[in-house]
């Protein structure tokens, strides 16, 4: 087998393989790459020694670290995993997207134990589960975003083995899977590509320190490990697409940036394969470029994250307006209407959270709805509150219900996160499991200093240290069959259902979508072809005027009537009617 490592800065590189030491040499076609031949089989333990280390290093392209980011990896014979079965050929314009943390997503925190839950997912009638990252990082449980190897994945969830078996079975369920990946930092702790090469640059500064190397000297090879990366996990593991996190802390100058080039390798990819891969960026410049096919100078991706969106969306049903929803609180059912008909908010617009206008706007001619993903829910705006509280800890059931339903039945990509189609009653909240005891007190007091500013106690910030903050995290399910719980996903699964069975739900002209609103009576109501749909966010009942007659109730959280020959329907507070022809 051959072993091979890019170490550009270094005199003299070997690779200790079962105990052996066998000393590798300079290859005269690649600079700054070393080789070397060794017999090696499925499992054997290998790192590499640089200048004369004693303690061997781990490859910075291994797929496995059975002892975690400060052992040796494993070679991986991917032959031997599980087999492929056909993946599902869903495109983006029909996906409903399901965010998923495996740590949490069961009590055991594992890809089988996730694997055993799929059947729940089919039948609610999502298309993909969006996996939040997996790579490899120190500790046991976490969020994944303090991965330290972008080529491993997370041996406590079950290594390379478990990934491939819980893709295939996704597979066999008729889902697609999505994998979060992030490119823009590596984790704190574990991280040894610095001893490998420039990975990161000073020329660039980001929240977490030196920037990823993209754009400085040595920056071919990062560029190429990173996007190696991320098409091993579509070609190795069978995935059928990726979120890119943060893609505005990318720090890149370079005239082809990191992400066209990434966007042109996974097109030419899903070319080769026949499969429907994409690409879905985080993003908050509201830069419509982002998605934007590159023959029209854009980066190409294939969808957003819109957190315009979500921000409108969530002030119209909690009233907050701290921080950045200080803007869209103003007049949070006009700003909804605006993110359901131009896509962004903020598109040019004065921002106050940033001190500046931000964003440009979308031409609506040219981008279909399906550059967007829209929920009312994800990861970072539940997790990243100081408590961890979802939606479902201060809104009745018919808010909930109505916040399902602007997501599931609105222009966008809709997306879950997990539990919330049954107003899951656990937190999820913020826990690492950090080894190095300053790191740990660090994040700790860190946190609870970032809270303090906002007039929380620090003794109530739940410690992410703490097993428990992890613990009460994981979905209980037991809750799906009990009382509210079973009602709310019955409605989940009707509005998805919904959408599957009428193409309008899915129509990907922005420009076609209408809404009226009304701020003071708190309701809404936006026509998607020939689907109407009416919410109520007011404790109190109102009669909304459709303008048209011949529709029927296709779906209501409380029991509504059709419209009589006026066109106008009387809806119940804090509850949603969707009608059609």
């Amino acid at each position: 087998m051959q072993f091979e490592v890019w170490a550009p800065l270094t005199g003299r590189v070997a690779v200790r393989l079962d105990d052996v030491t066998y000393e590798m040499t300079r290859d005269p076609d690649r600079e700054g790459w070393w080789t070397a031949q060794a017999p090696a089989a499925d499992g054997s333990r290998y790192g590499f020694l640089l200048d004369g280390e004693e303690t061997p290093r781990p490859d910075p392209r291994g797929r496995r670290l059975p002892d975690g980011p400060d052992g040796l990896s494993a070679v991986v014979d991917f032959g031997t995993l599980a087999p492929r079965r056909t993946p599902p050929r869903t495109t983006l314009q029909d996906a409903v997207l399901y965010e998923l943390h495996i740590g949490t997503y069961t009590p055991e925190g594992t890809f089988d134990a996730a694997a055993a839950r799929l059947g729940h997912l089919a039948s609610l009638g999502v298309t993909h589960v969006e996996l939040m990252p997996v790579c490899s990082f120190p500790g046991r449980h976490g969020w994944g975003y303090d991965g330290v190897a972008p080529w491993a994945v997370h041996e406590p969830y079950g290594g390379p083995a478990g990934l491939a078996h819980f893709v295939d079975a996704a597979h066999g369920a008729g889902l697609g899977v999505v994998l979060d990946v992030v490119h823009n930092h590596l984790g704190p702790s574990g991280n040894h590509l610095p001893a490998f090469g420039p990975y990161f640059t000073d020329t660039h500064h980001t929240p977490w320190g030196a920037a990823v190397n993209l754009d400085a000297a040595g920056s071919d090879e990062v560029r190429a490990y990173l996007l190696g990366s991320a098409l091993a996990w579509l070609r190795d593991y069978g995935i059928d697409g990726l979120r890119l996190d943060a893609v505005h802390a990318l720090a890149d100058d370079r005239a082809l940036p990191f992400l066209e080039e990434l966007a042109a390798a996974v097109d030419e990819l899903a070319a080769d394969t026949g499969r429907p891969l994409f690409l879905i960026a985080e993003s908050d410049r509201c830069d419509p470029r982002t998605t934007t096919p590159r023959a029209a100078g854009g980066l190409g991706l294939h969808a957003q994250w819109n957190d315009d969106f979500h921000h409108a969306l969530h002030c119209a049903l909690t009233g907050e307006s701290d921080g950045y929803y200080a803007d869209f609180a103003a007049a949070p059912f006009a700003a909804l209407a605006k993110t359901m008909t131009r896509a962004f908010f903020h598109d040019g617009t004065w921002s106050s959270f940033r001190g500046r206008s931000h964003g440009r706007p979308v031409d609506r001619r040219r981008t279909p709805a399906h550059r967007f993903v829209g929920y009312t829910q994800t990861h970072d705006q539940i997790g990243n509150r100081a408590l961890g509280d979802r939606l479902s800890a201060s809104l009745s059931p018919g808010l909930l219900a109505c916040a399902a339903t602007v997501a599931l039945t609105g222009p966008f990509v809709p997306m879950l996160f997990m539990g919330e189609e049954w107003g899951a009653g656990t937190p999820w909240q913020y826990f690492t499991d950090h080894p190095d005891p300053e790191l740990a007190e660090a994040v700790r007091s860190g946190r609870r200093r970032e809270f303090a500013a906002h007039g929380w106690k620090a003794v109530e910030i739940p410690d992410p240290q703490d097993p428990a903050t992890r613990d009460r995290s994981c979905l209980d399910w037991s809750e799906p069959e009990r009382g509210p719980h079973a009602r709310l996903l019955d409605w989940y699964r009707t509005l998805v259902a919904l959408r599957r069975s009428h193409p309008d739900l899915r129509d990907p002209d922005l420009a076609a979508v209408r809404v009226v609103h009304d701020e003071e009576g708190r309701w809404i109501t936006f026509r998607r072809g020939d689907v109407r749909v009416c919410v109520n966010l007011s404790p109190e009942p109102v009669t909304i005027t459709l303008g048209r007659n011949g529709v029927r109730v296709l779906a209501c959280w409380e029991p509504v009537e059709a419209p009589g020959p006026d066109g106008r329907v009387r809806v119940p507070g804090e509850s949603a009617v969707v009608l059609g022809p």
